[in-house]
C-alpha cells in the first residue's frame, strides 16, 4: 500500500468508518464489532501498519482519559475500598478456572497459563464504548464495571510480564513482582499528587479559556503524556490515561474538557478497533475445538457470576448486579496482547476465542437491561409478593 498517498489513504479510512458508523446506527448494531470485522477481513493488507496502530492507540488513550474525568479522587478512593473482593473473585473464576480447563484438556502449564490469561480480562475498550453507545454511563452498575476493569488493568501487566519473562527464560522472582506493583503505586501516587496540588488550582484558568483553540492541545497533551509515563514504566497506557483523566477531574471542569476532546476521540478511536481486527488471523485453521467450546461457555458463565456475586459484594442490588454480570462477557485488547505471546497454534485459537466472546458479549450487553428486568419480574418480585401479603 506504499504507493497510495498517505492523505488519500487516511481519507478513505475515515470515509469507510463514516459509512460503517452510519450503517450500524441505522441497523442498531454496535459499530465496535463492525470495525473489528472490517479489520479482520482486510488483515492481509493492513496487519503490519504501524500508523494505524499509533492512531488507534491515541483513540483508546482519549477514551479512557474521558472516562477518568468521571471519577474524581474522592470517588476513586471510595470505589477502591469496595472493589477488591469482586476483583479477587474475578481472578479465581475467569483466570483460575479457565487455566484449570486448559490443563484438563492436556495443555502444559505454560500454555494453560496463557489461555487462562487470555480468558481473564473483560475488554476495557469495548465495554467503555458500549456503555457510551447504550447511554448507560450514568447507571449504577457502571461504577462497578469500571472499577472491575481498572482492577483487571492492574492485574494484566503482571500476567504479561510473567508470561514474557517465562518465555525468555527470566526468573520471575517475588522481587520482580514487587517492583511491578511498586511502579503501579508510584503511577497512582503521582496522579493523586498532581490532581490535588496541581490541577485543582486550574479551575479558574480552564473556566476563562475553555473556548480557546489551545485548550484541546493542553488536555490531549496531558492524556498522552501520562499514558506515555505508564508505558515507560512498563505499565498499561490505558491505566495512565485513566489516571490522567482522574487528575484533570480535580479542576471541577470535567464536562467542559470532555466536550473539546470528544471530536478528536471520535476520529481516532475507530482505528483502534480496526487495528485489533487486523491482529486476528483466521486463515490457518482452528485447533482444540472442544476446548474452545467449553472455554467460550465458561467465558459467559464466569463473567456473569462475577457480575452477580461481585456486584452484590460491591453493594449493588440483585437486579443491578444481574445487569452488570451480563455486561462483562466481551474480551478484547488485553486478551489480544497476551495471545500475541503464544505459539502460532494457540494464537489462532485465542483469536477465535476473542472474536466469539466479543460478539456474544456485545449481544448480551445490549440485552442486559431487558434480561435484568425479566429477572426482577420473574424471580425477585414473585418472592416479595407473598411476603407483602403476610405483612398486610
Amino acid at each position: 500500500m506504499a504507493e497510495i498517498p498517505f492523505l488519500l489513504l487516511a481519507g478513505l479510512f475515515l470515509c469507510s468508518f463514516f459509512i460503517v458508523s452510519f450503517t450500524s446506527q441505522k441497523l442498531r448494531l454496535p459499530s465496535v464489532l463492525i470495525y473489528i470485522i472490517l479489520g479482520t477481513l482486510t488483515a492481509l493488507f493492513f496487519a503490519k501498519s504501524e500508523t494505524i496502530h499509533i492512531v488507534g492507540e491515541i483513540g483508546i488513550v482519549l477514551l479512557f482519559f474521558i472516562l477518568g474525568m468521571e471519577f474524581p479522587l474522592s470517588r476513586m478512593v471510595s470505589i477502591s475500598k469496595k472493589i477488591w473482593p469482586a476483583g479477587l473473585l474475578d481472578v479465581f473464576l475467569n483466570l483460575g478456572i479457565a487455566m484449570a480447563i486448559a490443563l484438563l484438556f492436556g495443555l502444559d502449564p505454560m500454555s494453560a497459563m496463557i489461555i487462562g490469561s487470555v480468558a481473564y480480562a473483560t475488554s476495557s475498550s469495548i465495554s467503555a464504548k458500549m456503555l457510551e453507545e447504550q447511554k448507560r454511563l450514568a447507571h449504577p452498575e457502571t461504577e462497578f464495571i469500571l472499577a472491575l476493569l481498572i482492577f483487571e488493568d492492574l492485574v494484566a501487566p503482571v500476567l504479561v510480564s510473567f508470561i514474557a519473562g517465562a518465555q525468555t527464560g527470566e526468573e520471575m522472582s517475588i522481587g520482580f513482582v514487587l517492583v511491578l506493583f511498586l511502579k503501579i503505586i508510584l503511577l497512582m501516587t503521582g496522579a493523586i499528587l498532581l490532581g490535588l496540588y496541581g490541577f485543582k488550582r486550574l479551575n479558574a484558568f480552564i473556566s476563562r479559556h475553555i473556548r480557546r483553540d489551545f485548550m484541546p492541545l493542553m488536555a490531549t497533551g496531558i492524556a498522552l503524556a501520562y499514558a506515555g509515563v505508564a508505558i515507560s514504566m512498563g505499565l498499561s497506557e490505558i491505566l495512565g490515561a485513566f489516571l490522567a483523566g482522574v487528575m484533570l477531574s480535580e479542576t471541577g471542569k470535567s464536562s467542559e474538557v470532555e466536550h473539546i476532546i470528544l471530536p478528536i476521540r471520535d476520529i481516532t478511536l475507530p482505528f483502534f478497533f480496526f487495528w485489533f481486527g487486523t491482529t486476528i488471523s483466521l486463515g490457518e485453521g482452528i485447533s482444540y475445538i472442544p476446548m474452545l467450546i467449553v472455554l467460550v461457555l465458561w467465558a459467559i458463565a464466569g463473567k456473569i457470576l462475577t457480575g452477580i456475586v461481585g456486584g452484590h459484594l460491591f453493594g449493588l442490588s440483585k437486579k443491578i448486579s444481574f445487569r452488570a454480570g451480563f455486561s462483562l462477557v466481551q474480551r478484547g485488547e488485553f486478551s489480544a496482547i497476551i495471545a500475541s505471546l503464544a505459539v502460532a497454534q494457540l494464537r489462532i485459537f485465542s483469536g477465535i476465542y476473542i472474536v466469539a466472546t466479543a460478539f456474544i458479549g456485545v449481544y448480551l450487553f445490549q440485552k442486559a437491561p431487558k434480561t435484568a428486568n425479566w429477572y426482577q419480574d420473574k424471580w425477585v418480585n414473585k418472592i416479595k409478593k407473598p411476603l407483602k401479603i403476610r405483612d398486610v
